[in-house]
């Protein structure tokens, strides 16, 4: 791991960049103290996991979450899954973009009459 001042990297941002591919994440500090990490995802799963892990409306539903099952309790995972398919089950299924053309086609039509 290296430690690199803001100043360096915002100078030859470009050549950090090609360093973490090889050499792993870059400690970026302001003053002396660390201020953030320059790192390169593997992959789009990584990259999806840095962002959501930093993501304070995610943070604040697991942390609602958390507290729930803290005071009611959690479900069974079978239960859970129960739940998801009443629930997608009971949802009205959406009609197919080509039934909509037709429906919007036909009104037009009723209205040059």
């Amino acid at each position: 791991m290296k430690i690199a001042p803001i100043a360096d990297v915002k100078a030859r941002l470009s050549e950090y960049v090609n360093q973490i591919q090889t050499e792993g994440p870059i400690v970026i500090t302001r003053n002396g103290k660390a201020a953030a990490v320059l790192v390169a995802p593997d992959d789009d799963d990584d990259l999806d996991w840095i962002l959501l892990s930093r993501s304070p409306r995610l943070q604040e539903i697991l942390d609602h979450s958390r507290k729930s099952i803290v005071e009611k309790g959690g479900i069974p995972h079978d239960e859970f899954w129960r739940q998801v398919r009443e629930r997608y089950d009971a949802k009205p299924k959406t009609r197919v973009v080509a039934d909509k053309k037709a429906d919007y086609n036909t009104k037009r039509t009723r209205k040059k009459k």
